[in-house]
């Protein structure tokens, strides 16, 4: 008898290296035949943003949040010695070295391998996000559909 392996994550942090971790750890389990699920809350939903600014419809409140988060994973800055983006630079290049994949070679390498990103829709109507600023290609979803995926799990991480 097979047994279904399933790894869940909620990527709350919009840190560049958490964010990295997270997809890092996605892609591992799902090279292992885990079933992988990362549900992006809160800061963890700017991994999701489009780099591109797309015009739509926002009240005030909603456009100030907009600008103030990073547009996509390579703009999010370090948890730790960002230094005003410095440390994210140097990060890079030390990334490019040793030949490290990139964070959004990451995520795309985590969607070629069926790994369930959902963003949190609670989230997305508290900052204001909509679905045509994120990611094309994901699920959108509120914690009950989380709490199923991670029932069953064989290891969940909060990030």
């Amino acid at each position: 008898m097979s047994e279904n392996k399933k790894t869940t994550i909620v990527l709350f942090s919009g840190d560049y290296d958490k964010a990295m971790a997270a997809y890092i750890i996605a892609n591992g389990a799902a090279a292992y035949d885990h079933e992988v699920t990362i549900f992006h809350t809160f800061w963890g939903l700017n991994a999701l943003r489009k780099d591109e600014h797309l015009s739509v419809n926002k009240g005030l409140l909603e456009k100030i949040f907009g600008k103030m988060m990073p547009r996509g994973v390579d703009k999010m800055g370090l948890s730790k010695m960002n230094y005003l983006g410095m440390g994210k630079k140097m990060i890079k290049n030390v990334m490019k070295k040793h030949n490290a994949t990139s964070l959004p070679d990451l995520v795309d390498m985590a969607q070629e391998q069926d790994v369930k990103l959902i963003a949190c829709t609670m989230t997305m109507d508290l900052l204001g996000l909509k679905k045509e600023e994120l990611l094309d290609h994901i699920e959108y979803a509120g914690v009950a559909a989380y709490i199923g995926d991670s029932e069953d799990g064989n290891i969940t991480l909060f990030i």
